[in-house]
Parts: structure tokens; sequence; C-alpha cells
């Protein structure tokens, strides 16, 4: 679990690791979960689609938004009392919880380039807070996270066109040259939670043979009173609906393109929930 020295760093540098957060049969459980729901076909928040004869990785094996709308192992990951404690360590109070995401990143895949998660959350007062579990162990042969230390002290950066052969998405932003950007090496059911301000993103997957799958949790300090309409209704983390002001602008964490860099497609508006029972 957190503890102080978890706090001071994410004080100080913007994020910490919670290593072994979930056990090893859990992680298990959700590895085969999402790929039995990604092979099954697609799902709302499928942005990109499904194309299984692709020779683009990340279209057979596209990410998953807000799964927790409609998959009930989905919402009670996203709301489980262990995120809830160490977030509530971390920010000194409870989070709203408002996004889930599946990213299974296939052998081959693209990364996604450098970015800061509250230019699409647009959280106010405050910021949000994501808690990034792997699923697989990650390095940086398959392209596991990447961050800038204490970057999360840097207003929201504006954006500058990033290079779509190796980022799925077609934006990123300007560092200073010093700065540096520093993998985070976790195990499979490590717990990495980030502020939304920092500077974080992934390279390339390019092992022959090993997935870097991780489930996400996107969420909003528990002083926030607006946040981008794309994550709307917002959770109290006890499953509860909560009622929160839009935001102006933001979007959908990164708007998956082809490698030419044209848009595949872009959504807006507020989603229905529709949770399907297991």
């Amino acid at each position: 679990m957190i503890n102080q020295s978890h706090k001071t760093q994410f004080d100080e540098q913007g994020y910490c690791v919670a290593r072994g957060l979930f056990e090893a049969q859990e992680v298990e459980h959700y590895r085969e979960h999402y790929m039995h729901l990604r092979k099954n076909g697609s799902y709302p928040g499928d942005l990109s689609g499904v194309d299984t004869k692709s020779n683009d990785p990340l279209k057979i094996y596209p990410r998953m938004i807000h799964m927790h709308r409609w998959d009930e192992t989905s919402l009670k990951w996203l709301i489980d009392p262990r995120l809830n404690a160490c977030m509530s360590t971390l920010l000194g109070r409870s989070p709203f919880a408002v996004q889930t995401m599946l990213y299974f990143k296939p052998p081959g895949a693209r990364g996604q380039a450098l970015h800061q998660d509250n230019f699409y959350l647009r959280a106010q007062p405050g910021t949000c807070i994501a808690a990034w579990m792997a699923l697989d162990d990650c390095d940086e042969a398959n392209g596991c996270l990447q961050v800038v230390p204490s970057s999360h002290a840097w207003p929201l950066l504006c954006s500058q066109k990033a290079n779509t052969n190796l980022s799925f998405t077609d934006v990123t932003v300007p560092i200073p040259a010093e700065a540096q950007v520093l993998p985070v090496v976790m195990e499979a059911g490590d717990v990495l939670f980030f502020n939304g301000q920092i500077v974080h993103g992934s390279y390339p997957n390019t092992t022959q043979n090993r997935f870097r799958r991780s489930l996400i949790g996107h969420y909003i300090e528990g002083q926030a009173e607006q946040v981008a309409q794309f994550y709307h209704p917002a959770l109290r983390m006890d499953g509860s609906l909560l009622t929160l002001n839009i935001s102006q602008g933001g979007g959908t964490c990164g708007i998956w393109v082809e490698q030419n860099g044209e848009p595949v497609i872009e959504m807006t508006g507020i989603e229905g929930i529709v949770r399907k029972h297991e």
C-alpha cells in the first residue's frame, strides 16, 4: 500500500508506484477477461474500430474506453477500496472516478507521444490523477510508461505535431532539453499513480511476442467541480453517481490516428451507462 515515502515522491515528483497492489491471480483474471472481451468484437467506446486483418497491431487490439459503463468487472476495479485508500492518502481525500481504459499494446504496436492527462480531462479546480495497473511485466522493450519527473508543477502545455509512425496519437508537448524522460519499469500487479499535469507517454513495443497490457482508471480530485463532457457522469468511490459541471475543451485522452496522421474517428457527447452483470 501507500506509505509516507510514496506520498513524498508523489508530492515532489508527481508519481509513485505501489508494488504488488494486486495479486497474481487477480491480474491473470483481468488479462483473461479483457482478452476475451476484445476477441468477442466491438463495444461502446471503440473509437477506432476492430480490424483483425490490418497490419497495424493497434487495429487488431485497439484500446477499450469507459468499460465500467457496461462491464461489472471494470466498475469493481475502478472503485476498488485499495485504489481508493492509496489515492486518499496521496490526495488527502477520496477522488471521483471518471474513466476506465484498457491498453493491449501488442508486439509491434506504436506508443503514445508525451502528453498531460488534464489537457483532455480539464478537471477544475485541481487536476486529475491516474491509476495505471500493469497486467504484464513492462519495461523499455515492450513500451513501458515514461514520465518526466516533477513536470506536474508545469502548466498545461501547448501541443505540437507528433510522429505518428511512433505514436498512435498525433499531438505531443515540447519539453526542455535538460528534462529527463525516465522509464517506469513495473511488474504485473503494480499500480502507478500519477498527477494529471505530469508529462508522460510511451515508446513502441519492439518485442516479437510480449504484450504490454495495462488497466487504467482516471479520477479527479475530490474538490473538483467540473470535468470535460466526455467524462460525465462521474462516480463517487462507493459507485454512486455524481453531478458535476462541464469544462470547456478536453477530449478522449488522445484521438487514434493512422500512421499517415489521419484521424480514424472522433467521438463527442455524453455516453449513456449500460452495465452488463456477470
